[in-house]
């Protein structure tokens, strides 16, 4: 049975958002420490959520729907960037610092107002720990991969004619 679009952008949402809440579990209950570049995938991931959301919300206001949809695509595209970048070249550093995630945090002010969800505490060499035997950049990339997909197929699905 085919989902709404509205449907598919909730869970979507959900599935971003979820992954912050494990990445959260895995820093305060396991003590996989982030780097800068981890915690910038958490504001992608929670923007995607946010604009997944919004999609969900406006999906009857089609010019709407299609401007949040296409955030979330691009958000989520951004978050691949992201994860990759730091599988290849943050994590090969000896340090995160003056990098452009660094920057970011630091001029946006969120680890400062949210230090328990965006301070990076471990530089990037030791913040991609492999998990399930996979670096945990790996798993992120993945993920949004999957939430890019996903968000293209909620917009074509918001596209087609009911029967």
């Amino acid at each position: 049975m085919p989902r709404s679009p509205a449907s598919i952008f909730a869970g979507i949402a959900a599935l971003a958002a979820g992954a912050v809440a494990l990445a959260l579990v895995l820093q305060h209950g396991f003590g996989m420490e982030p780097c800068a570049w981890c915690t910038f995938q958490r504001v992608i991931f929670l923007a995607v959520a946010a604009a997944a959301l919004l999609a969900a919300a406006l999906a009857a206001v089609r010019p709407a729907f299609v401007v949040a949809g296409a955030l979330a695509v691009l958000l989520a595209a951004g978050g691949v960037w992201a994860a990759l970048h730091q599988q290849f070249v943050a994590s090969k550093a000896e340090s995160c610092a003056y990098t452009f995630a660094d920057r970011f945090l630091l001029r946006t002010g969120l680890d400062e107002r949210f230090p328990a969800l965006f301070e990076a505490t471990a530089s990037c060499a030791d913040a991609n720990a492999p998990l399930l035997g996979l670096p945990f950049a790996a798993w992120s990339a993945a993920l949004f991969a999957l939430l890019c997909l996903a968000s293209i197929g909620a917009l074509r699905a918001g596209f087609r004619k009911p029967r």
